[in-house]
């Protein structure tokens, strides 16, 4: 992956100095329970302590040296191509900005990169989610299932998919 610089955006991967930020950050989101927040911890940690395991890749959008973005993601097992973005978020101040879109296109980007052929996305259906699904909607993907009272009562798993145009997917059973 390489770095990629917008004005004073820069897309690039997680590093060890930036974990401290992404959790701040997603803690700033308004929207992540404290159990969330540390999955993601967990996942940084498991993907910079393993010196970048293959099954976890996170990417961060700095701009003036401070983390504004976030996206992990990752192949699906016992699939052939497909993957799973398992987070994207933006600092609140920073929405509207395009800074999503980036981190998006930089997934799909590695993603075609590996072969892939398809990203799985899942949120929430409660109201605080909407701006998520919106985000979705709008980036090409389809919601492709709805599991009911999922995360708890009340709060179903909504799947979004999208379709990659790259070519030959690579297996990773």
């Amino acid at each position: 992956m390489q770095n990629r610089k917008s004005a004073t955006l820069l897309i690039r991967k997680v590093g060890h100095g930036d974990l401290g930020e992404v959790l701040a950050l997603a803690r700033r989101t308004g929207v992540f329970t404290s159990r969330e927040v540390a999955v993601v911890q967990e996942l940084v940690e498991a993907e910079l302590g393993a010196r970048r395991q293959s099954d976890y890749h996170s990417i961060v959008a700095e701009e003036d040296g401070h983390v504004v973005g976030f996206a992990c993601y990752g192949p699906t097992p016992m699939t052939e191509g497909t993957y799973d973005l398992y987070w994207i978020f933006v600092h609140p101040s920073y929405h509207r900005r395009a800074i999503g879109r980036a981190l998006l296109e930089e997934v799909e980007k590695a993603i075609g990169r590996a072969k892939g052929r398809m990203l799985l996305a899942d949120t929430s259906s409660t109201r605080p989610y909407l701006p998520a699904r919106r985000f979705y909607q709008n980036h090409g993907f389809r919601r492709a299932a709805e599991v009911r009272d999922y995360y708890r009562a009340g709060d179903s798993r909504i799947t979004y998919v999208k379709q990659l145009p790259q070519g030959t997917p690579r297996g990773h059973k």
